[in-house]
């Protein structure tokens, strides 16, 4: 049996995926916090990229505990991608860790055929456009907010070829987010 890997990114409408903090504008209501809640139950292991992994470990690590992402991201398995960081020679880094060694596609490929609850895929940018055109993503939840971001690095670049999805879910939020979520098309 094989566990579900969800991938979710924010984007702005004209599909920057970088630093969403910048056009996101407050922008995040009870819809969207329902959403995550729902697309995060059962997840029990987050690969995420080692940008974005200092971060939230600067934050998040020292959250209170009532924070319903902190409850949630605190005590999760963390498989860190990247060719940077180094870790004990067991592989283990601090705040729950684990640097992942080799191919990101085929450490979460083997991942996916181990024990454990749901995998999500939180970032950053290159690490889920790699894991979901690698086709270790089952399904790609994106959030587009009503903001032109202008600048800044987007989910798919000019370097994707061109790749069928299939949309699994839609809906349109009161704060004019957009929540999609997709799944590669198998056809």
């Amino acid at each position: 049996m094989s566990r579900t890997v969800l991938a979710h990114q924010f984007s702005s409408l004209d599909g920057v995926a970088q630093s969403p903090h910048l056009f996101q504008f407050g922008a995040f209501g009870a819809e969207e916090g329902a959403a995550m809640e729902t697309a995060l139950a059962g997840v029990t292991d987050v690969v995420i990229g080692r940008v974005l992994w200092e971060e939230w470990k600067a934050f998040w690590s020292s959250a209170d505990a009532d924070d319903p992402f902190g409850a949630f991201i605190n005590p999760a398995r963390k498989h860190v991608v990247s060719s940077t960081l180094e870790a004990g020679p067991d592989g283990e880094l601090d705040w729950n860790s684990t640097l992942v060694g080799g191919d990101p596609v085929e450490y979460v490929r083997a991942l996916k055929e181990s024990d454990g609850g749901g995998i999500n895929v939180v970032g950053g940018v290159r690490t889920v456009r790699s894991l979901f055109l690698g086709g270790v993503v089952d399904r790609l939840m994106v959030t587009i907010h009503p903001a032109l971001a202008g600048a800044g690095e987007r989910l798919f670049d000019d370097s994707v070829p061109v790749t069928r999805l299939r949309l699994l879910e839609g809906a349109v939020t009161p704060a004019g987010n957009a929540l999609m979520t997709y799944a590669r098309y198998e056809g």
